[in-house]
């Protein structure tokens, strides 16, 4: 999939684990875990903004794209 999640650099920038974000934006752990490893085929836009505000983050820093090859 082109489409490619940095959400584990951006937490560990933030010196963050992912339990706590979890709690913070009041999203499931799993639910959060399935977007770091990218096996997701969609995000909330609400639950991307929650993710943002409390990495204090662009959502250009979580979601990146990369041409298949």
């Amino acid at each position: 999939m082109p489409i490619i999640t940095n959400l584990d650099v951006v937490l560990a920038k933030n010196k963050m684990l992912l339990s706590e974000l979890a709690k913070k934006v009041n999203v499931s752990i799993v639910n959060l875990s399935r977007l770091k490893r990218g096996n997701v085929k969609a995000v909330r836009f609400s639950t991307l903004s929650k993710i943002c505000k409390v990495l204090n983050c662009k959502p250009g820093d979580i979601l990146d794209y990369k041409e298949d090859k």
